[in-house]
């Protein structure tokens, strides 16, 4: 990595692409933590404190300690290697929010779409817009503490997806599990471009 780095100058010299990529997903499925996880600078969080009005909108059964949530974007950064920086948006995950899903979408390289294993069904909204804009995905489950681990081969006939789309597993609180997932996503955005090349 440059060392090079000043309050000027953001990402190393080194560095000929970059890449927006949004992290979706539904309400509590991990964004917030897995940008957390992975951004090698301190990641901005929109987030607000939960108020007893939208605790009887956002369904807070699987996740009852969670007391704020994101009611903008998540952002941070990372070097994936010394040519290549990939700007990482979370998304809000309540429906909405949708108005900010299709403005974060808007120029992304692509998406990662984290599922909550405890509710597959809940990320069906999120998986049909990014098909509807065209933009491509990886999908990585979040193991949370003491859910089901469903084998991939349900979780990929569940959502119905393409038989090309990666379908990984994570834990959002783990930075090395949430860098396998990106990486996942990158080279199959990368197989995706190399066919999309113009042939001699």
């Amino acid at each position: 990595m440059d060392s090079a780095l000043t309050p000027d100058r953001f990402v190393a010299r080194t560095v000929t692409a970059t890449a927006k990529i949004v992290v979706a997903g539904a309400f509590g499925v991990g964004k917030t933590t897995f940008v957390g996880s992975v951004s090698e600078v301190p990641p901005v969080h929109m987030e607000e404190t939960i108020t007893r009005a939208s605790a009887l909108v956002d369904d807070l059964a699987r996740t009852p300690a969670k007391s704020t949530t994101t009611v903008g974007v998540d952002f941070g950064r990372k070097h994936l290697s010394d040519d290549l920086v990939l700007y990482l948006f979370g998304t809000p995950g309540q429906a909405r929010f949708s108005f900010l899903w299709q403005e974060l979408i808007i120029g992304a390289l692509g998406a990662l779409v984290l599922v909550d294993p405890r509710d597959l069904d809940a990320s069906h909204e999120i998986l049909g817009l990014l098909e509807e804009n065209g933009v491509p995905y990886a999908v990585a489950v979040n193991q949370f503490d003491g859910a089901p681990r469903h084998p991939l081969e349900e979780v990929h006939e569940a959502l119905a997806l393409e038989g090309h789309t990666p379908l990984t597993v994570c834990d959002a609180r783990e930075r090395a599990s949430c860098m396998q997932a990106l990486i996942q996503l990158t080279e199959y955005l990368a197989r995706l471009a190399h066919r999309l090349e113009p042939r001699p």
